[in-house]
Protein backbone atom coordinates (compact mmCIF):
# COMPACT_ATOMS: atom_id res chain seq x y z
CA UNK A 1 0.00 0.00 0.00
CA UNK A 2 1.08 3.57 -1.08
CA UNK A 3 2.31 6.07 1.13
CA UNK A 4 -0.14 8.33 -0.32
CA UNK A 5 -3.23 5.97 -0.08
CA UNK A 6 -2.93 6.69 3.94
CA UNK A 7 -2.17 10.23 3.16
CA UNK A 8 -5.48 10.58 1.03
CA UNK A 9 -7.38 8.49 3.58
CA UNK A 10 -6.17 10.15 6.54
CA UNK A 11 -7.50 13.53 4.89
CA UNK A 12 -11.01 11.81 3.76
CA UNK A 13 -11.16 10.90 7.32
CA UNK A 14 -10.37 14.45 9.02
CA UNK A 15 -12.93 15.93 7.41
CA UNK A 16 -15.30 13.62 8.20
CA UNK A 17 -15.68 11.64 5.15
CA UNK A 18 -18.08 9.36 5.50
CA UNK A 19 -17.97 4.97 4.04
CA UNK A 20 -14.74 5.35 2.62
CA UNK A 21 -14.05 2.33 0.37
CA UNK A 22 -10.52 2.01 -1.39
CA UNK A 23 -10.43 -0.50 -4.60
CA UNK A 24 -7.36 -1.79 -5.65
CA UNK A 25 -7.38 -1.35 -9.19
CA UNK A 26 -4.91 -2.98 -10.54
CA UNK A 27 -4.78 -5.76 -12.91
CA UNK A 28 -8.42 -4.38 -13.25
CA UNK A 29 -8.62 -1.10 -14.78
CA UNK A 30 -5.92 0.69 -16.77
CA UNK A 31 -7.18 3.94 -15.33
CA UNK A 32 -5.60 4.14 -11.76
CA UNK A 33 -3.82 1.76 -9.36
CA UNK A 34 -6.70 2.31 -6.66
CA UNK A 35 -10.49 4.21 -6.53
CA UNK A 36 -11.35 6.02 -3.45
CA UNK A 37 -14.95 6.54 -2.99
CA UNK A 38 -16.59 8.32 -0.34
CA UNK A 39 -19.45 10.96 0.34
CA UNK A 40 -20.26 13.39 2.38
CA UNK A 41 -23.67 15.15 3.46
CA UNK A 42 -23.49 19.15 2.10
CA UNK A 43 -22.28 20.54 -1.13
CA UNK A 44 -19.62 22.33 1.50
CA UNK A 45 -18.65 19.51 3.01
CA UNK A 46 -17.81 17.58 -0.03
CA UNK A 47 -16.30 20.70 -1.32
CA UNK A 48 -13.84 20.55 2.03
CA UNK A 49 -13.20 17.14 1.66
CA UNK A 50 -11.97 17.78 -1.89
CA UNK A 51 -9.85 20.61 -0.89
CA UNK A 52 -8.18 18.74 1.64
CA UNK A 53 -7.76 16.04 -0.64
CA UNK A 54 -5.70 18.23 -3.04
CA UNK A 55 -3.65 20.37 -0.71
CA UNK A 56 -2.45 16.95 1.49
CA UNK A 57 -1.35 15.68 -2.26
CA UNK A 58 0.05 18.90 -2.72
CA UNK A 59 2.25 18.79 0.20
CA UNK A 60 3.54 15.45 -0.45
CA UNK A 61 4.67 16.40 -3.99
CA UNK A 62 2.27 14.87 -6.04
CA UNK A 63 0.79 16.00 -9.18
CA UNK A 64 -2.84 16.30 -9.16
CA UNK A 65 -3.76 15.70 -12.83
CA UNK A 66 -7.22 17.04 -12.98
CA UNK A 67 -10.34 17.92 -10.71
CA UNK A 68 -13.89 17.98 -12.24
CA UNK A 69 -17.12 18.64 -10.64
CA UNK A 70 -15.84 21.14 -8.01
CA UNK A 71 -18.33 23.61 -8.60
CA UNK A 72 -21.40 21.65 -8.73
CA UNK A 73 -20.41 19.62 -5.31
CA UNK A 74 -22.40 16.09 -6.53
CA UNK A 75 -19.42 14.29 -7.89
CA UNK A 76 -16.07 15.42 -7.23
CA UNK A 77 -13.30 13.33 -9.04
CA UNK A 78 -9.96 14.49 -8.43
CA UNK A 79 -7.41 12.17 -10.52
CA UNK A 80 -3.96 12.06 -8.49
CA UNK A 81 -2.58 9.46 -11.19
CA UNK A 82 -2.23 6.27 -9.62
CA UNK A 83 -4.56 7.24 -7.31
CA UNK A 84 -8.47 8.78 -8.27
CA UNK A 85 -10.59 9.94 -5.69
CA UNK A 86 -14.31 10.15 -6.12
CA UNK A 87 -16.26 12.31 -3.40
CA UNK A 88 -19.87 12.00 -3.64
CA UNK A 89 -23.28 13.52 -2.46
CA UNK A 90 -24.69 10.38 -1.03
CA UNK A 91 -27.29 10.85 -3.32
CA UNK A 92 -25.33 10.52 -6.32
CA UNK A 93 -23.08 7.62 -4.81
CA UNK A 94 -26.19 5.56 -4.08
CA UNK A 95 -27.00 6.38 -8.19
CA UNK A 96 -23.65 5.64 -9.80
CA UNK A 97 -22.93 2.87 -7.02
CA UNK A 98 -19.08 2.82 -8.20
CA UNK A 99 -18.59 -0.19 -5.77
CA UNK A 100 -21.42 -2.09 -7.69
CA UNK A 101 -20.26 -1.45 -10.90
CA UNK A 102 -16.14 -2.27 -10.16
CA UNK A 103 -17.38 -5.44 -8.14
CA UNK A 104 -14.15 -7.20 -9.18
CA UNK A 105 -11.82 -5.49 -7.42
CA UNK A 106 -11.03 -6.16 -3.63
CA UNK A 107 -11.24 -3.61 -1.26
CA UNK A 108 -8.53 -3.07 0.84
CA UNK A 109 -8.44 -1.62 4.58
CA UNK A 110 -6.26 0.88 5.28
CA UNK A 111 -4.37 0.36 8.45
CA UNK A 112 -3.41 3.56 10.26
CA UNK A 113 -5.86 5.89 8.63
CA UNK A 114 -7.32 7.55 12.30
CA UNK A 115 -3.91 8.14 13.65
Amino acid sequence: MTELLQVVYKALDDKRAEDIVVLNMQNISLLADYFIICHGNSDRQIQAIAREVQEKASEHGVEIKRVEGFDSARWILIDLGDIVVHVFNKDERLFYNLERLWGDAPQLEVPNASE
